[in-house]
């Protein structure tokens, strides 16, 4: 016994001498048709004919998106042809273009045909790119990506292919579109508009700026946006994979004698030069500085992942890989079934996932200090908080802060001692002690201290810079001055902070 069937077919991409025959003899013989929509130039077709059928425009007004229209067509679809009772009783559905070309409708039939025990069978039609190669003049070997507006993300877009966006239905959704091409191409870059293409009478082809985009009038069913392959230096350059491209040409045996001779190792200091260099861009609110600087950072990081590619021990997509899977499995309350209120418990997830990876890599197995994991290369002043917070996990801490104030004065006591011995030893030995209370300090008032400190310095450098200022207006230097002089305009200086 035949089971029930589904057979879809494809309209075409607009002109009705475009249907195909087989799609036509299947039309004509049909006993139920559907149709997506009613909104397509082939429809004439069936109109003049007298062939009857059932449009599903109606839920496009019933549902607030389009993913629920599509499902609603897909049920009321496997439904009605579960009526049938006989082979004979195939349901034809028509959906504009091919059904195999961002048809997602046929996708849901796809999946639920098989499990309600309903056959499904797909006749092809023209779809909306073989027009638009035509009329757009595009040759598709050239290399081309189909995008759907609705879901147009800026890591899709690739310059050096031409790029075909459907599905803009209106005027905010070219709007969407402008707004995601921007993020890749300049807000002048012609693009085409095209209306209706192959339908005569109707097609409309437009070239614009993109910032015009959504200015243009006329979008509808049939409307899509082309975006011309380029091979612009400087849209090639806005991509990672042009980055990737460029380290590796340096590197290679054609490249840069000096970037071929690096090792970790040599280039280790500029690392360190690139990260101070764009904590002073930020610490001084500079976006040119840090747009630049956040550049060197990541040259630095390209270097050493080509280094270690050369080798074939990973490469800087493997770095990405890996960070992409801390980020989501640490942040268990965005990607996960957890939940964080606030910034501290985000950062209890952050810190519990943490050790949760350590114990699946095996990494605490190997660590004998609960001290251990500090890189030995930190500065001092960030080594001794990381120090003392890694202790303080484990109970080794101050319940409050006045104990703390008391260490600062008690070592103070000492090192004063330690400078009327005048040895010079034991005066270092007492400061570290010092610092180290201060650090102590930072931590139960919530102030990193490397910050702390380095504000002060940015603090002292500007009231030191006005004491130069003054000394220039007055036409002095300092050998001309003396220190309540100075200390006066130090004291103006801190007023006017």
């Amino acid at each position: 016994m035949a089971i029930p069937a589904i057979i879809v077919v494809g309209l075409g991409s607009g002109d009705p001498d475009q249907l195909t025959l087989g799609v036509w003899r299947s039309l004509q013989a049909a006993e139920r048709v559907f149709v997506r929509t009613e909104q397509h130039p082939a429809m004439s077709m069936l109109k003049e004919h007298g062939i009857v059928y059932t449009s599903f425009d109606a839920l496009y007004e019933q549902h607030e998106s389009f993913p629920d229209v599509y499902k609603a067509i897909a049920e009321t679809l496997i439904a009605e042809t579960k009526k049938a009772s006989t082979a004979a009783s195939t349901l034809i559905y028509a959906v504009p273009g091919h059904p195999m070309v961002a048809e997602r409708t046929v996708q849901l039939l796809r999946e639920q045909c098989p499990e309600a025990g309903i056959g499904l069978q797909i006749i092809g039609g023209e779809s909306f790119l073989d027009q638009a190669f035509v009329s757009l003049g595009i040759d598709p070997i050239e290399g081309f990506a189909l995008l759907d507006a609705a879901d147009l993300q800026p890591a899709q877009l690739q310059p050096q292919l031409h790029t075909l966006i459907g599905q803009v239905y209106d005027a905010f959704t070219a709007s969407d579109v402008k707004l995601a091409l921007m993020e890749r191409y300049p807000d002048d870059f012609e693009v085409v508009v095209g209306h209706a293409l192959g339908v005569a009478g109707e097609q409309q082809i437009l070239r614009v700026p993109l910032y015009e985009l959504d200015r243009t009038p006329g979008y509808g069913n049939l409307s899509l946006i082309w975006v011309p392959r380029s091979a612009d230096p400087a849209l090639r350059n806005r991509s990672f994979e042009r980055l990737h491209e460029i380290v590796s040409i340096l590197r290679s045996p054609e490249g840069c004698p000096w970037d071929r001779e690096q090792t970790h190792q040599s280039i280790r200091k500029n690392f360190i030069e690139e990260l101070y260099e764009t904590l002073e861009a930020i610490d001084n609110d500079d976006p040119d500085a840090m747009q630049e600087e956040f550049g060197d950072v990541i040259l630095q990081v390209m270097l050493h992942s080509q280094m270690e590619e050369e080798t074939g021990a990973f490469s800087v997509y493997d770095v990405i890989q890996s960070l992409n899977e801390k980020l989501i499995f640490r942040h268990p309350h965005v990607f996960g079934d957890q939940s964080a209120g606030d910034a501290s418990e985000a950062l209890g997830n952050w810190e519990q996932m943490k050790a949760e990876e350590k114990r699946m890599k095996g990494t605490d197995a190997d660590r004998k200090s609960v001290l251990d994991g500090i890189p030995p290369d930190l500065p001092a002043l960030m080594k001794a908080y990381k120090l003392q917070k890694k202790a303080a996990k484990v109970g080794f801490d101050w319940d409050e802060l006045g104990p703390v104030l008391d260490k600062i004065e008690e070592e103070l006591g000492e090192l004063r001692e330690a400078i009327a011995s005048h040895s010079s030893e034991e005066q270092a030995s007492e400061l570290g002690d010092l610092l180290f209370a201060v650090v102590n300090v930072s931590r139960f008032i919530h102030a990193d201290p490397e910050e702390a400190l380095s504000r002060t310095n940015k603090k002292f450098r500007n009231r030191f810079l006005y004491i130069e200022e003054q000394l220039r207006i007055s036409g002095k230097h300092f050998d001309q001055t003396d220190l309540t002089e100075m200390d006066r305009w130090w004291e103006e200086a801190k007023r006017q902070s």
